[in-house]
């Protein structure tokens, strides 16, 4: 029934101006601009097909589980790249999470992660072949 309705994720911000800076400077998403209601959106995706919205929310709680993932290529030149932005990852030592520089191989895929200034966790993914 849905399997072909475009998806937009929506992100809880507190300050939006900081948000967008990070998302835009950061991560180098592409504007679309303000929507009347509040919200601020970016089309992701290599059909554009994805809409990241990040919604005003003054007492937004961030979520406590990935928000979101970006499937890249070569997850070690994503990270150096972001990094070179002033992303910081996140490095992990539990049981069955385990990270070394910064990414963790999970079953069919590699994963890194990391925190927009909100506190929103974000992730990078690669598909191992």
């Amino acid at each position: 029934m849905l399997a072909a309705a475009p998806i937009t994720v929506m992100l809880p911000v507190v300050n939006l101006a900081r948000a967008r800076q990070f998302y835009e400077q950061a991560l180098g998403l592409h504007p679309v601009g303000q929507k009347a209601d509040g919200k601020f959106e970016y089309r992701c995706g290599p059909d554009h097909g994805t809409v990241l919205a990040l919604f005003p929310k003054p007492n937004g709680t961030p979520a406590d589980h990935t928000a979101l993932s970006f499937q890249v290529r070569h997850i070690d030149e994503a990270i150096a790249e972001l990094q070179a932005h002033g992303v910081q990852f996140e490095d992990y030592d539990l049981p069955g999470l385990k990270t070394v520089n910064h990414v963790c191989v999970l079953g069919s895929e590699k994963a890194a992660w990391f925190r927009d200034p909100e506190g929103n966790y974000l992730c990078l993914h690669e598909d191992v072949d």
